[in-house]
């Protein structure tokens, strides 16, 4: 398994390791700051600095899968293309230093941090979610039409209120007993190890609360100018809020 200290400390922009696999699909290492894909989240870019000083481009991060298919507790960096001799000196047990592109991971956090803001703004149930690191976009289960300068100018308040934000956990029978605390129509909250882990926003005012294993910032101030760009109808029971930011 790989462990994934961005769980607990986004802001952790490297680490040390060691590789402990590699085949086609890329490079598995003991422990990573590199977030897989997932929840609609992208996976991190970046970069591992072999002994020696080289750097081996990462274009993706995955979760690793079983020859089965099934997800197993392994983060698998992907390598750019054309790098053949740099991942040939790699072997298990290779140390490296594990760093993020610091810049892109900051946009995601920024972005998946206002996509809990705009479940604030709109209560209802979301199918669809994709975080980048140029918009986001969430599809919410709704019928009722939707105004993008509303919805930008309460995004503004909830910034400019600088709520912040806490990691937590609650138990599976927590959450069994409280099942709207799931926003997300698709996606179900990770479970096994009886902790599922949450992101609230707010201290003394609750601005939500759910089950997320994604990375954010740790103050909604920090967000910055984040624009509705767009609101489509992509069907009859699902409208698309497009987010970007304006700086």
């Amino acid at each position: 398994m790989t462990h994934d200290l961005f769980r607990q400390d986004a802001y952790l922009q490297q680490c040390e390791a060691t590789v402990t696999g590699i085949d086609e699909h890329g490079i598995v290492l003991d422990r990573t700051v590199f977030y897989p894909l997932g929840g609609g989240q992208a996976g991190d870019a970046g970069t591992l600095a072999l002994p020696g000083g080289a750097g081996l481009a990462v274009i993706d991060t995955r979760k690793g899968k079983d020859a089965e298919g099934q997800p197993t507790a392994a983060i698998v960096h992907v390598p750019a293309p054309g790098q053949e001799a740099l991942l040939a000196t790699l072997t298990v047990g290779t140390p490296v230093t594990a760093r993020i592109d610091w810049a892109r991971r900051h946009r995601l956090m920024r972005f998946h941090t206002a996509t809990h803001l705009l479940c604030h703004l709109v209560p209802m149930p979301v199918n669809g979610c994709s975080i980048t690191p140029d918009y986001a976009r969430m599809d919410l289960h709704m019928t009722d039409p939707l105004d993008k300068d509303v919805l930008t100018q309460g995004l503004a308040r909830l910034v400019a209120e600088a709520h912040p934000l806490t990691v937590g956990a609650i138990t599976d029978a927590e959450l069994d007993a409280n099942p709207t605390l799931v926003k997300s129509m698709s996606v179900a909250p990770p479970r096994g190890s009886g902790t599922v882990r949450t992101i609230r926003i707010g201290d003394s005012v609750l601005i939500d609360l759910q089950p997320c294993g994604g990375t954010h910032v740790a103050n909604t101030a920090e967000i910055g100018r984040v624009v509705v760009t767009k609101i489509e109808k992509k069907s009859a029971t699902t409208r698309r809020v497009v987010l970007g930011f304006s700086d």
